[in-house]
């Protein structure tokens, strides 16, 4: 089913984080659908001896122009503590995110910043394989940066915009794809991809 063309998505700058040397951007992703608001992981709010070594510097959605109770549905792409960081800010609100990846954050070491993925009042909703959230909007499973990463694609009667938070953590490696998760995308022919890790949305190169 076409979903409608009013579906729209914007990126939302929260963070920087030192990676390499160099500074890497974090975004969330806003999807307005005309059923719901829905956002694409939280960012991080505030500093964590655990992840000091990549000295972020915050811009947390409770410290912008950012309506937080407009927000319906959010969903985690994974639970990396630059992606859930802020889910503390979502009390209440349903929080979509791969049943394999909630596992994996609460019972491996080191995996993310666990208080931030069991802050009091977040409230998960596991999710197994494919799941359609709203009408033109869907969940799928895209493992590779971590086993239990989800993409969101968004229908648009044409190419379908996906919403990949770190299937690919910069263009590279969308334009040669090699994990399970990238090939999943590609193979959706997208018309763009946003990024949690980059300014601008991915696009395939044209002949």
């Amino acid at each position: 089913m076409n979903a409608p063309a009013s579906i729209t998505v914007t990126p939302v700058f929260v963070a920087d984080l030192l990676a390499v040397g160099e500074r890497m951007p974090v975004h969330v992703h806003v999807i307005d659908h005309p059923d719901a608001r829905v956002l694409v992981d939280t960012g991080l709010t505030q500093l964590h001896p655990a992840v000091a070594d990549l000295d972020p510097r915050l811009r947390p959605l409770s410290e912008q122009d950012f309506d937080l109770a407009g927000i319906d549905i959010v969903v985690n792409t994974h639970l990396h503590f630059d992606h859930c960081g802020g889910n503390h800010l979502f009390t209440g609100r349903p929080i979509h995110v791969q049943r394999r990846e909630l596992d994996d954050a609460r019972g491996e070491d080191d995996y993310t910043v666990r208080e931030w993925v069991e802050a009091p009042g977040v409230r998960y909703v596991p999710v197994d394989g494919e799941l359609e959230l709203l009408p033109g909007l869907r969940l799928v499973p895209a493992p590779g940066h971590t086993h239990g990463t989800q993409v969101v694609v968004v229908e648009t009667g044409g190419h379908p915009v996906v919403v990949g938070g770190d299937v690919a953590v910069w263009f590279g490696e969308l334009d040669e794809p090699h994990t399970e998760g990238q090939l999943r995308v590609r193979a959706l022919d997208p018309e763009l991809v946003w990024l949690a890790h980059e300014h601008q949305p991915w696009r395939p190169r044209t002949v």
